[in-house]
Protein backbone atom coordinates (compact mmCIF):
# COMPACT_ATOMS: atom_id res chain seq x y z
CA UNK A 1 0.00 0.00 0.00
CA UNK A 2 1.31 3.44 -0.90
CA UNK A 3 1.14 5.81 2.05
CA UNK A 4 1.45 9.60 1.87
CA UNK A 5 4.88 11.00 2.59
CA UNK A 6 5.40 12.99 5.75
CA UNK A 7 6.57 16.45 4.80
CA UNK A 8 9.98 16.82 6.41
CA UNK A 9 10.59 20.54 6.17
CA UNK A 10 9.09 23.85 5.15
CA UNK A 11 12.50 24.94 3.86
CA UNK A 12 11.93 27.04 0.73
CA UNK A 13 15.37 26.20 -0.70
CA UNK A 14 14.85 23.59 -3.40
CA UNK A 15 16.79 20.44 -2.63
CA UNK A 16 18.27 18.22 -5.32
CA UNK A 17 18.32 14.44 -5.56
CA UNK A 18 20.43 12.73 -8.19
CA UNK A 19 18.60 9.48 -8.92
CA UNK A 20 20.77 6.65 -10.19
CA UNK A 21 18.90 3.93 -12.06
CA UNK A 22 20.46 0.55 -12.77
CA UNK A 23 19.30 -2.35 -14.93
CA UNK A 24 16.56 -4.53 -13.47
CA UNK A 25 12.86 -5.17 -13.82
CA UNK A 26 12.17 -2.74 -10.95
CA UNK A 27 13.38 0.20 -13.06
CA UNK A 28 9.82 1.32 -13.74
CA UNK A 29 9.35 1.93 -10.01
CA UNK A 30 12.09 4.56 -10.12
CA UNK A 31 9.63 6.70 -12.10
CA UNK A 32 7.26 6.58 -9.12
CA UNK A 33 10.06 7.49 -6.71
CA UNK A 34 10.93 10.47 -8.89
CA UNK A 35 7.33 11.70 -8.86
CA UNK A 36 6.97 11.26 -5.09
CA UNK A 37 10.10 13.34 -4.52
CA UNK A 38 8.89 16.02 -6.90
CA UNK A 39 5.62 16.27 -5.00
CA UNK A 40 7.69 17.20 -1.96
CA UNK A 41 9.35 20.02 -3.90
CA UNK A 42 12.57 18.11 -4.66
CA UNK A 43 14.41 18.70 -7.94
CA UNK A 44 15.46 15.35 -9.45
CA UNK A 45 18.23 14.65 -11.98
CA UNK A 46 18.59 11.13 -13.36
CA UNK A 47 21.67 9.07 -14.24
CA UNK A 48 21.01 5.75 -15.95
CA UNK A 49 23.20 2.78 -16.77
CA UNK A 50 23.02 1.46 -20.32
CA UNK A 51 21.32 -1.70 -19.05
CA UNK A 52 18.64 0.38 -17.33
CA UNK A 53 17.84 1.97 -20.69
CA UNK A 54 16.82 -1.47 -21.98
CA UNK A 55 13.94 -1.54 -19.48
CA UNK A 56 12.78 2.11 -19.56
CA UNK A 57 13.72 4.76 -22.09
CA UNK A 58 15.73 7.79 -20.92
CA UNK A 59 13.01 9.87 -22.59
CA UNK A 60 10.59 8.75 -19.87
CA UNK A 61 12.83 10.11 -17.12
CA UNK A 62 13.61 13.25 -19.10
CA UNK A 63 9.91 13.94 -19.48
CA UNK A 64 9.18 13.35 -15.81
CA UNK A 65 12.21 15.19 -14.42
CA UNK A 66 12.37 18.05 -16.92
CA UNK A 67 16.13 17.53 -17.19
CA UNK A 68 18.41 15.66 -19.61
CA UNK A 69 19.27 12.14 -18.50
CA UNK A 70 22.95 11.25 -18.22
CA UNK A 71 23.92 7.83 -19.59
CA UNK A 72 27.20 7.99 -21.51
CA UNK A 73 30.32 9.34 -19.80
CA UNK A 74 31.76 10.48 -23.13
CA UNK A 75 28.62 11.98 -24.63
CA UNK A 76 29.07 15.67 -25.38
CA UNK A 77 27.23 17.60 -22.64
CA UNK A 78 24.54 20.17 -23.37
CA UNK A 79 26.51 22.76 -21.38
CA UNK A 80 30.24 23.31 -21.06
CA UNK A 81 30.88 21.44 -17.83
CA UNK A 82 32.18 18.03 -16.90
CA UNK A 83 28.81 16.38 -16.53
CA UNK A 84 29.52 13.69 -13.96
CA UNK A 85 31.31 16.23 -11.74
CA UNK A 86 28.52 18.77 -12.18
CA UNK A 87 25.89 16.21 -11.15
CA UNK A 88 28.01 15.03 -8.23
CA UNK A 89 28.25 18.60 -6.92
CA UNK A 90 24.58 19.37 -7.56
CA UNK A 91 23.31 16.51 -5.38
CA UNK A 92 22.04 17.05 -1.86
CA UNK A 93 21.38 13.30 -1.88
CA UNK A 94 22.53 10.61 -4.30
CA UNK A 95 19.86 7.89 -4.43
CA UNK A 96 20.31 4.71 -6.47
CA UNK A 97 17.05 2.82 -6.95
CA UNK A 98 16.97 0.10 -7.98
CA UNK A 99 20.54 -0.75 -7.05
CA UNK A 100 21.80 -3.98 -8.59
CA UNK A 101 24.46 -6.28 -7.16
CA UNK A 102 26.73 -4.93 -9.90
CA UNK A 103 26.64 -1.27 -8.83
CA UNK A 104 26.88 -2.30 -5.16
CA UNK A 105 30.03 -4.29 -5.93
CA UNK A 106 31.53 -1.44 -7.96
CA UNK A 107 30.95 1.07 -5.19
CA UNK A 108 32.39 -1.21 -2.53
CA UNK A 109 35.56 -1.77 -4.59
CA UNK A 110 35.94 1.80 -5.88
CA UNK A 111 35.33 0.94 -9.54
CA UNK A 112 34.24 3.85 -11.76
CA UNK A 113 33.74 2.62 -15.33
CA UNK A 114 30.49 4.26 -16.47
CA UNK A 115 28.55 7.47 -15.90
CA UNK A 116 26.72 6.30 -12.77
CA UNK A 117 29.67 4.72 -10.94
CA UNK A 118 31.88 7.68 -11.85
CA UNK A 119 29.35 10.25 -10.66
CA UNK A 120 28.58 8.52 -7.36
CA UNK A 121 32.29 8.21 -6.61
CA UNK A 122 32.75 11.95 -7.19
CA UNK A 123 29.88 13.10 -4.98
CA UNK A 124 30.30 14.38 -1.44
CA UNK A 125 26.56 14.17 -0.81
CA UNK A 126 24.95 11.47 1.36
CA UNK A 127 24.36 8.27 -0.62
CA UNK A 128 21.38 5.95 -0.35
CA UNK A 129 20.89 2.57 -2.01
CA UNK A 130 17.64 0.68 -2.52
CA UNK A 131 18.76 -2.77 -3.71
CA UNK A 132 16.61 -5.03 -5.88
CA UNK A 133 17.73 -8.40 -7.20
CA UNK A 134 17.16 -12.15 -7.17
CA UNK A 135 17.09 -13.73 -3.71
CA UNK A 136 20.17 -15.80 -4.42
CA UNK A 137 22.11 -12.71 -5.45
CA UNK A 138 20.92 -10.82 -2.35
CA UNK A 139 21.91 -13.67 -0.03
CA UNK A 140 25.28 -14.17 -1.73
CA UNK A 141 28.10 -13.53 0.79
CA UNK A 142 29.84 -11.20 -1.68
CA UNK A 143 26.76 -8.97 -1.88
CA UNK A 144 26.32 -8.93 1.89
CA UNK A 145 30.00 -8.14 2.44
CA UNK A 146 29.82 -5.30 -0.10
CA UNK A 147 26.74 -3.88 1.61
CA UNK A 148 28.46 -4.09 4.99
CA UNK A 149 31.46 -2.24 3.55
CA UNK A 150 29.26 0.51 2.14
CA UNK A 151 27.20 0.81 5.32
CA UNK A 152 30.40 1.22 7.34
CA UNK A 153 31.29 4.16 5.08
CA UNK A 154 28.01 5.85 5.91
CA UNK A 155 25.97 4.76 2.88
CA UNK A 156 22.27 4.43 3.74
CA UNK A 157 20.76 1.08 2.78
CA UNK A 158 17.02 0.61 2.26
CA UNK A 159 16.90 -3.17 2.47
CA UNK A 160 14.67 -4.99 -0.03
CA UNK A 161 11.35 -6.50 0.94
CA UNK A 162 10.36 -10.15 0.86
CA UNK A 163 7.89 -11.18 -1.80
CA UNK A 164 7.22 -12.76 -5.16
CA UNK A 165 9.99 -11.77 -7.57
CA UNK A 166 9.85 -11.32 -11.33
CA UNK A 167 12.01 -14.44 -11.80
CA UNK A 168 9.38 -16.53 -10.05
CA UNK A 169 11.28 -16.95 -6.79
CA UNK A 170 9.86 -15.87 -3.45
CA UNK A 171 12.11 -14.28 -0.87
CA UNK A 172 14.22 -11.22 -0.13
CA UNK A 173 15.21 -9.02 -3.04
CA UNK A 174 12.04 -7.17 -3.98
CA UNK A 175 12.49 -3.39 -4.17
CA UNK A 176 11.11 -1.80 -1.02
CA UNK A 177 7.84 0.12 -1.35
CA UNK A 178 8.48 3.32 -3.31
CA UNK A 179 6.83 5.44 -0.61
CA UNK A 180 9.21 4.00 1.99
CA UNK A 181 12.22 4.76 -0.22
CA UNK A 182 11.05 8.31 -0.89
CA UNK A 183 10.37 8.84 2.81
CA UNK A 184 13.85 7.62 3.78
CA UNK A 185 15.30 9.97 1.16
CA UNK A 186 13.42 12.88 2.69
CA UNK A 187 14.67 11.97 6.15
CA UNK A 188 18.27 12.09 4.95
CA UNK A 189 17.74 15.32 3.01
CA UNK A 190 16.35 17.03 6.10
CA UNK A 191 18.48 15.15 8.64
CA UNK A 192 18.60 16.45 12.17
CA UNK A 193 21.69 18.41 13.18
CA UNK A 194 20.76 18.53 16.84
CA UNK A 195 24.18 17.30 18.00
CA UNK A 196 26.20 19.97 16.23
CA UNK A 197 29.43 20.42 18.18
CA UNK A 198 28.37 18.00 20.94
CA UNK A 199 31.09 15.59 22.07
CA UNK A 200 29.95 11.97 22.04
CA UNK A 201 31.90 8.88 23.08
CA UNK A 202 30.59 5.50 21.93
CA UNK A 203 32.06 2.13 22.89
CA UNK A 204 31.44 -0.86 20.64
CA UNK A 205 32.31 -4.51 20.15
CA UNK A 206 33.66 -7.30 22.36
CA UNK A 207 36.76 -7.59 24.48
CA UNK A 208 39.25 -10.46 24.36
CA UNK A 209 40.85 -11.88 27.47
CA UNK A 210 43.89 -14.07 26.76
CA UNK A 211 44.17 -17.60 28.16
CA UNK A 212 47.42 -18.41 26.37
CA UNK A 213 49.17 -16.97 23.29
CA UNK A 214 46.55 -18.64 21.05
CA UNK A 215 43.22 -18.65 22.90
CA UNK A 216 41.05 -16.05 24.55
CA UNK A 217 37.69 -15.50 26.26
CA UNK A 218 35.27 -13.30 24.32
CA UNK A 219 31.60 -13.01 23.34
CA UNK A 220 29.42 -12.75 20.24
CA UNK A 221 29.20 -8.96 20.05
CA UNK A 222 29.69 -7.81 16.44
CA UNK A 223 29.91 -4.09 17.24
CA UNK A 224 27.15 -3.29 14.73
CA UNK A 225 24.93 -1.48 17.23
CA UNK A 226 27.72 0.71 18.58
CA UNK A 227 28.97 1.51 15.09
CA UNK A 228 25.43 2.45 14.02
CA UNK A 229 25.18 4.85 16.97
CA UNK A 230 28.58 6.40 16.20
CA UNK A 231 27.62 6.83 12.54
CA UNK A 232 24.23 8.35 13.40
CA UNK A 233 25.76 10.76 15.94
CA UNK A 234 28.37 11.91 13.42
CA UNK A 235 25.64 12.53 10.83
CA UNK A 236 23.78 14.66 13.38
CA UNK A 237 26.82 16.89 13.79
CA UNK A 238 28.53 15.36 16.83
CA UNK A 239 32.25 15.19 17.46
CA UNK A 240 32.43 11.41 17.89
CA UNK A 241 35.06 9.29 19.60
CA UNK A 242 34.55 5.57 18.94
CA UNK A 243 36.22 3.13 21.32
CA UNK A 244 36.16 -0.17 19.46
CA UNK A 245 36.98 -3.74 20.28
CA UNK A 246 38.19 -6.23 17.64
CA UNK A 247 35.43 -6.29 15.02
CA UNK A 248 35.24 -6.82 11.26
CA UNK A 249 33.67 -3.41 10.56
CA UNK A 250 35.07 -0.31 8.91
CA UNK A 251 34.79 2.78 11.09
CA UNK A 252 32.45 5.55 9.92
CA UNK A 253 34.19 8.41 8.17
CA UNK A 254 34.87 11.48 10.28
CA UNK A 255 34.93 9.55 13.57
CA UNK A 256 37.91 9.40 15.96
CA UNK A 257 38.76 5.72 16.49
CA UNK A 258 40.45 4.33 19.62
CA UNK A 259 40.99 0.53 19.57
CA UNK A 260 40.97 -1.71 22.64
CA UNK A 261 41.40 -5.43 23.24
CA UNK A 262 40.83 -6.30 26.89
CA UNK A 263 38.30 -4.99 29.39
CA UNK A 264 41.10 -3.18 31.19
CA UNK A 265 42.12 -1.57 27.88
CA UNK A 266 38.53 -0.40 27.41
CA UNK A 267 38.36 0.99 30.92
CA UNK A 268 41.68 2.84 30.53
CA UNK A 269 40.59 4.40 27.22
CA UNK A 270 37.12 5.25 28.57
CA UNK A 271 38.60 7.02 31.59
CA UNK A 272 41.03 8.91 29.36
CA UNK A 273 38.31 10.30 27.12
CA UNK A 274 35.17 10.34 29.30
CA UNK A 275 35.69 13.59 31.13
CA UNK A 276 35.77 15.62 27.89
CA UNK A 277 32.46 14.19 26.64
CA UNK A 278 28.93 15.54 26.76
CA UNK A 279 27.38 12.15 26.01
CA UNK A 280 28.74 8.67 26.75
CA UNK A 281 27.12 5.59 25.23
CA UNK A 282 28.54 2.30 26.52
CA UNK A 283 27.46 -0.19 23.83
CA UNK A 284 30.53 -2.41 24.08
CA UNK A 285 30.32 -5.89 25.59
CA UNK A 286 33.28 -6.22 27.98
CA UNK A 287 34.04 -9.65 29.41
CA UNK A 288 33.00 -9.98 33.05
CA UNK A 289 35.91 -12.35 33.81
CA UNK A 290 39.51 -12.93 32.73
CA UNK A 291 41.98 -15.74 33.33
CA UNK A 292 43.74 -15.42 36.67
CA UNK A 293 46.95 -16.59 35.02
CA UNK A 294 47.83 -16.40 31.33
CA UNK A 295 49.90 -19.34 30.14
CA UNK A 296 53.16 -18.38 28.48
CA UNK A 297 52.87 -21.19 25.94
CA UNK A 298 49.94 -22.82 24.17
CA UNK A 299 48.10 -25.10 26.60
CA UNK A 300 48.21 -28.74 25.44
CA UNK A 301 45.77 -31.59 26.00
CA UNK A 302 46.61 -33.98 28.84
CA UNK A 303 45.35 -37.41 27.77
CA UNK A 304 41.69 -36.78 28.60
CA UNK A 305 42.25 -34.90 31.84
CA UNK A 306 39.93 -31.98 32.54
CA UNK A 307 41.45 -28.54 32.36
CA UNK A 308 40.65 -26.18 35.21
CA UNK A 309 40.61 -22.53 34.22
CA UNK A 310 40.54 -20.11 37.15
CA UNK A 311 38.84 -16.81 36.38
CA UNK A 312 38.84 -13.52 38.24
CA UNK A 313 36.35 -10.70 37.90
CA UNK A 314 37.12 -7.82 35.56
CA UNK A 315 36.51 -4.20 36.55
CA UNK A 316 33.01 -2.93 35.77
CA UNK A 317 33.53 -0.34 33.03
CA UNK A 318 30.07 1.23 33.17
CA UNK A 319 29.98 1.38 36.97
CA UNK A 320 33.40 3.03 37.08
CA UNK A 321 32.37 5.66 34.54
CA UNK A 322 29.07 6.15 36.38
CA UNK A 323 30.87 7.01 39.61
CA UNK A 324 32.87 9.73 37.85
CA UNK A 325 30.02 11.08 35.70
CA UNK A 326 29.32 14.79 35.90
CA UNK A 327 25.77 16.02 36.48
CA UNK A 328 25.66 17.64 33.04
CA UNK A 329 26.75 14.47 31.20
CA UNK A 330 24.31 11.97 29.70
CA UNK A 331 25.40 8.38 30.28
CA UNK A 332 23.72 5.48 28.43
CA UNK A 333 24.39 1.78 28.96
CA UNK A 334 23.23 -1.47 27.38
CA UNK A 335 21.81 -4.65 28.89
CA UNK A 336 21.96 -7.69 26.62
CA UNK A 337 20.01 -10.31 28.54
CA UNK A 338 18.56 -13.79 28.04
CA UNK A 339 15.97 -13.75 30.85
CA UNK A 340 14.22 -11.31 33.21
CA UNK A 341 15.32 -8.54 30.87
CA UNK A 342 13.43 -5.68 32.52
CA UNK A 343 14.48 -6.55 36.07
CA UNK A 344 18.14 -7.00 35.16
CA UNK A 345 18.17 -3.77 33.14
CA UNK A 346 16.54 -1.74 35.92
CA UNK A 347 19.12 -3.06 38.36
CA UNK A 348 21.98 -1.99 36.09
CA UNK A 349 20.38 1.40 35.48
CA UNK A 350 20.54 2.23 39.19
CA UNK A 351 23.75 0.41 40.12
CA UNK A 352 25.83 1.97 37.36
CA UNK A 353 24.38 5.50 37.72
CA UNK A 354 23.04 5.53 34.15
CA UNK A 355 20.63 8.09 32.74
CA UNK A 356 19.22 5.51 30.33
CA UNK A 357 19.73 1.85 29.56
CA UNK A 358 18.98 0.08 26.29
CA UNK A 359 17.74 -3.42 27.09
CA UNK A 360 17.22 -6.31 24.73
CA UNK A 361 16.58 -10.03 24.82
CA UNK A 362 19.37 -11.45 22.66
CA UNK A 363 17.45 -14.72 22.25
CA UNK A 364 14.59 -13.01 20.38
CA UNK A 365 14.51 -13.52 16.58
CA UNK A 366 15.93 -10.48 14.80
CA UNK A 367 17.59 -9.10 17.92
CA UNK A 368 21.00 -9.42 19.48
CA UNK A 369 24.23 -10.52 17.87
CA UNK A 370 25.42 -10.70 14.25
CA UNK A 371 22.21 -9.32 12.73
CA UNK A 372 21.36 -5.94 11.21
CA UNK A 373 18.13 -5.54 13.20
CA UNK A 374 17.28 -5.21 16.86
CA UNK A 375 14.38 -5.08 19.31
CA UNK A 376 15.12 -2.90 22.32
CA UNK A 377 13.51 -1.20 25.28
CA UNK A 378 14.69 2.28 26.26
CA UNK A 379 14.52 2.67 30.03
CA UNK A 380 15.11 5.76 32.15
CA UNK A 381 14.49 6.14 35.87
CA UNK A 382 10.86 7.12 35.32
CA UNK A 383 9.88 5.88 31.86
CA UNK A 384 10.12 2.85 29.59
CA UNK A 385 9.54 2.54 25.84
CA UNK A 386 9.76 -0.68 23.83
CA UNK A 387 10.61 -0.29 20.15
CA UNK A 388 9.43 -2.73 17.46
CA UNK A 389 11.81 -4.75 15.29
CA UNK A 390 13.83 -2.28 13.22
CA UNK A 391 17.25 -1.87 11.66
CA UNK A 392 20.11 -1.05 14.00
CA UNK A 393 20.51 2.25 12.14
CA UNK A 394 16.91 3.13 13.01
CA UNK A 395 17.42 1.98 16.60
CA UNK A 396 20.46 4.26 16.77
CA UNK A 397 18.30 7.19 15.69
CA UNK A 398 15.72 6.46 18.39
CA UNK A 399 18.43 6.16 21.03
CA UNK A 400 19.90 9.52 20.03
CA UNK A 401 16.44 11.14 20.02
CA UNK A 402 16.01 10.00 23.63
CA UNK A 403 19.54 11.15 24.52
CA UNK A 404 18.88 14.62 23.11
CA UNK A 405 15.74 14.88 25.25
CA UNK A 406 17.66 13.82 28.35
CA UNK A 407 20.42 16.31 27.57
CA UNK A 408 17.93 19.13 27.13
CA UNK A 409 16.44 18.30 30.54
CA UNK A 410 19.90 18.33 32.13
CA UNK A 411 20.75 21.64 30.49
CA UNK A 412 17.67 23.18 32.10
CA UNK A 413 18.83 21.94 35.51
CA UNK A 414 22.53 22.72 34.97
CA UNK A 415 22.70 25.74 32.62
Amino acid sequence: MIVPLKLMSSNTTKMCVVLGVTGGIAVYKACEILRLLQKQGIDVYVVMTKNACKFVSPLTFETLSGHPVAVDTFERPATWEVEHIALAKRADLFLIAPATANIIGKMACGIADDMLSTTVMATRAPIMLAPAMNTGMWDNPATQQNLQTLASRGVHIVSPANGYLACGDTGAGKLEDVAVIAQRAMEVLFAKRDLEGVRVMVTAGPTREAIDPVRYISNRSSGKMGYAIARAAQMRGADVTLLTGPVSLSAPQGVRVVPFTTTQDLLDAALEYADAQDIIIQAAAPADYRAKEIAGQKIKKKDGEDMVLRLVENPDVAATIGKKKREDQVFVGFAAETNDVTAHAQGKLMKKNLDMIVANDVTAPGAGFDVNTNIVTLMTRDAMRTLPLMSKDDVAGCILDAVVSLRNEKNLKHP
